[in-house]
Parts: structure tokens; C-alpha cells; sequence
């Protein structure tokens, strides 16, 4: 069965919000705990989405998006930025680097959903 979101988030209260969240909307879901793990399964699940922290052991999500946007076969994967760094700074580098949305910690389950729900059309 494809795979319709991968989240990428270290922190596990957080993943299970985001994953029981998700699922309850109605998406399939595989979790990851770092960024090498997250490069990894982009790849080899090409899910519909990556949802994707900033602060990740291994790899950061930067390092991951601008892996992605430089691989063919994951370049046009929409990647929402999910972060607790939310200054203009870091909103312009992972704009710059290619990401399809933004959401700052703390969020809104409502907030989350909504902007899944555009990414994925």
C-alpha cells in the first residue's frame, strides 16, 4: 500500500500527535526519528508527502529538503517544514531551499491538517 505521508520527527509526544492526527484524517503514515532515516525512505516509499522537522538528529531537516530538491525522483515531493526555530530567517532558508509549506511549533492539529490537506491537493 503507498505510502501518503512521511514525518520526520525526533521528538516522540510530538510524533504521536502528528501521527494519530494524520491518520485520524484519513492518511497512511511511516515515521522516521532522523534525517539520514528520512533521506533514506523518501527515496525507497516515494510518499505522497514529507513532513519534515528542522531539528533532527543525523541529518537537519535543511540538509534532508535540499537532498531531496537535488534528486530527480524526490524533487517534486511536496515537503511541509515543521519547526520549532520560527524566525523569518529560517521561514527564508527553507523557502529558498524548496519547501512547499511551513508550520511553527507549537501548531494546531486544525493548522497541520489544513495544510496537508493543500499540499496534497
Amino acid at each position: 500500500m503507498p505510502i501518503d505521508i512521511l514525518i520526520a520527527e525526533d521528538e516522540p509526544s510530538i510524533m504521536e500527535s502528528l501521527d494519530f492526527i494524520l491518520r485520524r484524517a484519513g492518511w497512511s503514515i511511516e515515521a522516521v526519528t532522523d534525517g539520514a532515516a528520512a533521506l533514506e525512505q523518501a527515496r525507497r516509499l516515494q510518499p505522497r508527502m514529507v513532513v519534515l522537522d528542522v531539528m533532527l538528529p543525523k541529518a537537519s531537516g535543511f540538509d534532508v529538503l535540499k537532498q531531496l530538491r537535488a534528486d530527480a525522483a524526490t524533487r517534486d515531493m511536496p515537503v511541509l517544514i515543521l519547526t520549532a526555530k520560527g524566525q523569518q530567517q529560517d521561514r527564508r532558508v527553507a523557502e529558498d531551499l524548496g519547501a512547499s509549506g511551513f508550520v511553527t511549533k507549537p501548531y494546531s492539529n486544525a493548522e497541520v491538517v489544513e495544510a496537508v490537506r493543500r499540499l496534497l491537493g
